[in-house]
Formats: structure tokens, C-alpha cells, sequence
């Protein structure tokens, strides 16, 4: 195993055992994370976001990885997050291709990628099947989903 799958397994496996304070340890301090979900966040945010995850998950989340492979500079995984959707309960089972760059043995680059319609269809029932797939839907998941990590960085 080289260094950096090393350093993605540690990820994963803190995140599997909803450690976010492992996870931020994993990120250089000028990390960027971008998913269709948050879009593109930066430094603190990206530490805040899994915290503010993890902690509403109270414990009910599934993390499973696999195929993770890395070299010196770049590196990738896939995952399983599996929860209930906290604003309508319903459960969820996403499927996620990550990718990563390094820098200074941490990752300072972290891209997650998932078809934005079949976790909308989980997650939202119906509405989700009619309009998970459009760009308006996209942009009022990411919209929700900065508006609750705000919420979330200003109560701590």
C-alpha cells in the first residue's frame, strides 16, 4: 500500500466510524471539495461539512470503500454511504466515485461524483423522479445544502 492509499483508507475507515476529527486530519489546511451536492467548498468548510454529516447522522450512517488506489500526486476510491435522508427520512443508498490530489502527504483535493437523479429519486420520492434530473432541482440541493452548513458553522 503506498503512502497516499494509506492516507484515503485512514479517511474512510474514520469516516465509517463517524470520526470527523480523523477526516479533517486527512485534508491539508487549503484543501478545495467540490460534490454535485455542496458544490465547491474550501479549508474549513470541507472538515465542517462531514462534522455537521456525521453529527445529524446521530450514528445511522453505512460507509463501505473500495478500490482505492494511489500514486505520489493523484489518487481515487469508491464508496457506499448508506442513511436516511434527514428531511424526508427516507433511505438512501449512494453510490460515489472520489478523486483526490495530494500535497505535503494530506489531500488538498477532493472530488466526489454521483448521479444526482438516482439519489434524488431515493431521497425525495416522486418529486425527485420528476425532477432530480434537472438543473433547477441541482441547484436547490446546493443551495439547501450551504444554506444548513452555514447554519451549522455559526451554531458551533
Amino acid at each position: 500500500m503506498t503512502p497516499n492509499e494509506a492516507l484515503i483508507t485512514k479517511f474512510y475507515t474514520a469516516f465509517s466510524n463517524s470520526d470527523f476529527k480523523t477526516m479533517a486530519e486527512c485534508y491539508h489546511p487549503k484543501v478545495h471539495f467540490i460534490d454535485p451536492a455542496f458544490g465547491l467548498l474550501k479549508g474549513e468548510q470541507v472538515s465542517k461539512m462531514w462534522e455537521m454529516l456525521l453529527s445529524r447522522s446521530k450514528g445511522n450512517i453505512k460507509i463501505e470503500f473500495f478500490d482505492v488506489k494511489a500514486d505520489e500526486f493523484t489518487g481515487s476510491a469508491k464508496w457506499v454511504a448508506t442513511y436516511n435522508f434527514s428531511k424526508t427520512n427516507r433511505t438512501v443508498v449512494n453510490r460515489i466515485s472520489a478523486e483526490f490530489t495530494f500535497q505535503d502527504g494530506l489531500i488538498i483535493k477532493h472530488a466526489d461524483s454521483f448521479d444526482v437523479w438516482k439519489w434524488s429519486k431515493q431521497a425525495f420520492g416522486t418529486t425527485g423522479y420528476l425532477l432530480g434530473w434537472t438543473g433547477f432541482f441541482h441547484k436547490k440541493i446546493q443551495q439547501q445544502a450551504l444554506l444548513s452548513l452555514k447554519k451549522f458553522q455559526e451554531s458551533k
